[in-house]
């Protein structure tokens, strides 16, 4: 597909989770999707699920000049880009710890990763969005973002707040910038990592009686980069069941 005309979608953290969900359901659009993955055998298996409108490429969000070459090298191939989802972060239950716990070096791995690999690639994908219609960029926060006093819980404030700042910088240029604030959504890492207490404690918090899944979040970005979603940006779309709730 080299060289068309399809619309390309950028999904970073895209070997597993959310991301390969994104790609899934992206593709499944019509959209070339490149999966970028610090594990690039994950990648690799991503794409191959996703299908013949997937690509696999290894990238660390949190290397800024590779960022750059990352994005240069995918609009040279397919013609530029037209969503950038900033999925890649660090976020199991080990990392959701006080920062005095955690300790500085991890605190700081986090915030490479979570905060400025949303700046990175955000501002690597810039000139390959710039004047496309329907440009858009999805970032994933969390309901961490809403009170949590965790290390984790603070880099998905910035990234909150790094959402509204950029809608503001690329606004001019024509991309939207929104982001996604998932509550308790079951992925196997979540299933895995959390113990049922937990779960059932958070629940509890919802007013949608269920368990989150993929498909709500997944849901969510469908609409963001849509153009029923045109006249969006700036916002924190929370998908929490309600957990997060405030006025």
């Amino acid at each position: 597909m080299s060289g068309s005309a399809a619309r390309v979608a950028v999904i970073t953290g895209g070997g597993r989770g959310f991301g390969k969900a994104f790609g899934h359901a992206f593709a499944g659009e019509g959209m070339l999707v490149v999966q970028v993955d610090i594990d690039l055998a994950a990648a690799e298996a991503a794409a191959a699920e996703i299908g013949p409108n997937a690509r696999a490429m290894q990238g660390d969000v949190a290397d800024e000049p590779a960022m750059h070459a990352l994005m240069r090298t995918i609009a040279e191939e397919h013609g530029g880009i037209d969503l950038l989802i900033n999925n890649a972060g660090i976020h199991s239950a080990e990392a959701n710890l006080p920062i005095g716990v955690l300790g500085t070096a991890r605190t700081r791995q986090m915030f490479d990763v979570n905060v400025w690999g949303v700046i990175h690639c955000t501002l690597a994908a810039r000139p390959f969005m710039q004047g496309r219609k329907g440009a858009s960029i999805i970032n994933i926060s969390s309901m961490a973002a809403y009170g949590s006093q965790m290390a984790y819980g603070v880099t998905k404030l910035a990234v909150r707040g790094l959402t509204a700042s950029f809608a503001h910088e690329l606004g001019g240029e024509g991309i939207r910038v929104n982001a996604i604030a998932p509550g308790l959504i079951l992925t196997e890492t979540i299933k895995a990592e959390l113990p049922e207490d937990v779960r059932s404690r958070v629940k509890a918090m919802q007013i949608v009686k269920r368990d989150g899944a993929e498909e709500d979040v997944v849901g969510a970005a469908l609409w963001l980069a849509s153009p029923a979603a045109s006249f969006v940006t700036g916002e924190t779309i929370r998908v929490s069941g309600g957990a997060t709730l405030q006025v």
